[in-house]
């Protein structure tokens, strides 16, 4: 059960700048939805005035105004993005200022040092239990089912997911 929660936990941290960008967007709609609603207020008072012609200017105005707030989310989200990996870039470049090359190395294979590990374990652990068991004369079929049961699986997912996690919300 840890397993299995450690590996949702794992997976999904990697998913928080997008809830918090999920939380800006529905800010940035509801403001969105407030100005239309003051347009279509005046659209409204210039219609009882008699300014149709104006209606169709203030459209246009209206449409170009959209255009442009899209392109510029677009733009802001895309510099935003850009500005993070910078940041990100930079710190790790910093940390990395008066260290040897091994250091620098050592620092970069921490992640694939750990994964690599697990996997290996767990090819060691399974390895050893086959052949103990084939050499006990256990079926294979009962052999399978008892070194891939539900915990090595959650298992296994927790690794996968610790090594490819934070990548698949980046995308």
């Amino acid at each position: 059960m840890y397993t299995l929660l450690s590996t949702i936990v794992s997976f999904l941290m990697g998913g928080i700048p997008k809830i918090l960008d999920f939380f800006q967007d529905r800010s940035d709609k509801a403001h969105e939805l407030e100005l239309a609603q003051l347009q279509i207020n005046k659209e409204l008072e210039l219609r009882k005035l008699g300014f149709e012609s104006q209606e169709r200017v203030e459209q246009i105005h209206t449409q170009q105004l959209e255009i442009e707030t899209k392109s510029a989310e677009k733009t802001a989200l895309i510099s935003a993005q850009q500005a993070e990996m910078q940041a990100i870039y930079a710190h790790d470049t910093s940390l990395n200022e008066g260290t040897s090359q091994w250091m620098k190395n050592l620092r970069a294979s921490v992640r694939p040092v750990i994964t690599y590990g697990f996997f290996g374990l767990l090819c060691i652990i399974d390895g050893a239990l086959i052949y103990k068991g084939l050499s006990a004369d256990v079926s294979f079929l009962e052999l399978a089912e008892q070194l891939w049961d539900d915990e090595t699986q959650i298992l296994f997912a927790s690794i996968i997911a610790f090594h490819f996690g934070g990548r698949a919300f980046g995308k």
